[in-house]
């Protein structure tokens, strides 16, 4: 390069226009920078494990099937029975004797036949069971149920868990050796032995249909609140010393909006998370009772007593019929571990050591 394209190039570097300013107000430049809230940083963390997202597509999906699928069998309930078209005739010899002379009559019926452990078909999908009932049909039936029973016990497990523990964590002293007693107890005692009672004088006291039900959810609640209740006691301890209680304090707030205002909140993650892997052991426990029968009564559905007829002794039903059983057993599977990697997702979403 000669010296006077040396001298053009400067000069035109020394007359060139300086770039301007950016003027946009300050909001637009806040634009450039994305902030997440925290409660989209749970959900990314949530939605970046497979197992989790796993989990939540099979549990939407399992509610789908329980709570919409009937709606498309209007004319069906769980307690249909199925008849095959065919008749059974079934005559009496019926004999009396008028004034010496003895008379013979016979009294003849017609009962249609009742589809039993029928195979899956157009019309039954998964078949028939030992009662020539829709086995499909009883699934869906029984996984609004079981399902229910799950969320109900949960959610009053947690009202009373939080209430007593809260309580427990915030006045401390006698108060709090009062209720962590009350716990200790509870620990103590066996849960399924007991639950095997109660179930019993359910039964000895022939209570029967949604009643025992209630009673079920009633008998769970009372046996399962002590886990919750220490949980949210030993947070709250560590809790109510920090700088935002103080300042609670210094404004005169009442005992009562200090724990469910302030207190609380700060242990809904911790609670989300072990309601959330909750739920499947209380599916199985009610799958439990009502496998041995000590459960939800027959003829209402659930997952658990549609597996009770293995125990009848018709091992005929083990070996060569498993639309009747499969189908409950795979349920509870897919409802259990689906809760697990749901639970396992949020304890690694609302975990403040992640910060991606």
């Amino acid at each position: 390069m000669n010296e006077e394209t040396k001298l053009a190039a400067e000069s035109e570097l020394a007359h060139a226009p300086l770039p301007e300013p950016d003027t946009r107000p300050e909001e637009d430049l806040s634009e450039r920078v994305k902030t997440l809230s925290p409660g989209q940083l749970v959900l990314k963390r949530f939605f970046r494990s497979k197992l989790s997202v796993i989990g939540l597509v099979i549990l939407v999906m399992l509610f789908l099937i329980c709570f919409i699928g009937p709606l498309f069998s209007p004319d069906m309930d769980y307690k249909t029975v199925d008849y095959d078209g065919a008749e059974q005739i079934t005559a009496e010899k019926i004999t009396y004797e008028v004034n010496g002379e003895t008379y013979t009559m016979y009294d003849i019926q017609y009962t249609p036949s009742i589809n039993l452990k029928g195979a899956p078909s157009s019309k039954h999908l998964l078949g028939t069971d030992e009662n020539g009932r829709d086995v499909l049909l009883r699934l869906m039936y029984g996984g609004r149920i079981s399902l229910t029973i799950g969320f109900v016990v949960i959610l009053l497990e947690m009202i009373v868990g939080v209430i007593l523990g809260g309580i427990a964590g915030y006045f401390g002293g006698v108060v709090d050796q009062i209720i962590m007693r009350i716990v200790d107890v509870f620990y103590c005692i066996p849960q399924m032995p007991i639950l095997f009672i109660c179930s019993a004088l359910l039964s000895a006291n022939e209570i029967n249909g949604f009643a025992r039900i209630y009673w079920l959810m009633l008998v769970l609640v009372v046996f399962g609140w002590a886990g919750t209740a220490r949980m949210v006691r030993g947070q709250i301890l560590s809790l109510r010393e920090q700088e935002f209680m103080l300042a609670a304090r210094s404004m005169g707030l009442p005992a009562g909006r200090k724990i469910f205002r302030h207190l609380v909140p700060n242990v809904m993650p911790q609670l989300i998370v072990q309601m959330t892997l909750g739920l499947g052991g209380i599916i199985l426990t009610e799958s439990t009772l009502s496998f041995l029968g000590l459960g939800v009564p027959i003829p209402y559905s659930t997952w658990g007593n549609m597996l009770s007829c293995l125990t009848k002794g018709d091992f005929s039903i083990l070996s060569d019929h498993f639309n009747i059983w499969g189908p409950a057993g795979i349920c509870i599977m897919l409802a259990v571990l689906s809760f697990n990697f749901i639970g396992d997702g949020l304890r690694d979403a609302f975990d403040p050591k992640m910060k991606k």
